[in-house]
């Protein structure tokens, strides 16, 4: 397959544009990193999202380096932990971050988690927001903040964050995050778009997945696709990281949406966040 000749991509409220299918490399470590992401690189990813807390940034990096990819050709987002918020220790992580990824600049910097009770998270954006406008990163964002932790974000700050990234799968549809993020104009972005697998035997899921010749896994995908979220799946397999892209040559019925919509179970993988401090 061409390089992202079928990725479509999602206008971020900047105006910038991200592909609507990247690669993520949670949990994989470090020296396994390159590989996978070098992987995908030739798949025909150019979205590519980790974090410093993943420990695979320099991985993430030297794969970014030897893939001869154009660097305005690529989408690469990494995360600010929860120990590092603050305004002067942002900046500091930051500046790690990036030498470890060995860039000039991230096209989407993240707040990992709001962490509420520190309340750090107004003055970290600041310094974020210090960060756009020095041209180190393109575009500002979060990862699992509540509809509460965005507002209050937002009340005074100069950037709306471009994208919210939040534990969403079938069976945690985010309906009610999702309206915030539309009335607010932040995208939603998928982490553990697969619940991690569990959804995959899901009977409902693997009979539409029969229909279309397809497996679970891209089933899944391609309702998130199609519901407009940006998604990151992870995968350190070659056939499935090609796999995972390929899920833009069919589509799903609306009846078959609604079948998955039905599975929402309020069912999560990951900590909830107004809990992790």
């Amino acid at each position: 397959m061409a390089p992202n000749t079928t990725v479509p991509t999602v206008a971020l409220n900047n105006g910038i544009e991200i592909p609507q299918l990247g690669f993520g490399v949670f949990q994989v470590p470090d020296a396994e990193t390159a590989a996978a992401v070098t992987s995908a690189l030739e798949a025909g990813y150019r979205s590519i999202d980790t974090a410093a807390i993943y420990g695979n940034e320099s991985g993430v990096g030297t794969a970014l380096a030897n893939s001869g990819i154009a660097r305005e050709e690529l989408f690469v987002t990494t995360k600010l932990w929860n120990a590092d918020q603050g305004y002067d220790a942002t900046l500091r992580a930051f500046d790690d971050s990036l030498a470890k990824l060995g860039l000039e600049y991230v096209d989407m910097y993240l707040i990992h988690w709001p962490t509420p009770a520190r309340d750090l998270y107004k003055d970290t954006w600041k310094a974020i927001e210090r960060l756009v406008a020095d041209g180190r990163v393109r575009a500002a964002g979060v990862s699992n903040f509540q509809p509460d932790h965005l507002k209050r974000l937002i009340d005074g700050a100069e950037v709306v964050p471009a994208v919210n990234q939040v534990e969403l799968h079938p069976g945690l549809q985010q309906n009610e995050l999702r309206a915030t993020h539309a009335e607010l104009g932040i995208a939603t972005e998928a982490w553990s778009p697969l619940a991690q697998g569990a959804v995959l035997k899901d009977e409902a899921v693997t009979a539409i997945a029969g229909r279309h010749g397809k497996s679970p896994a891209q089933v899944v995908l391609r309702w998130h696709l199609q519901l407009g979220n940006i998604v990151i799946p992870k995968s350190v397999t070659p056939l499935r990281i090609r796999q995972n892209l390929d899920v833009f040559d069919f589509t799903l019925t609306e009846d078959e949406m609604t079948t998955i919509a039905g599975l929402d179970r309020d069912l999560r993988t990951g900590p909830h966040p107004d809990q992790l401090n």
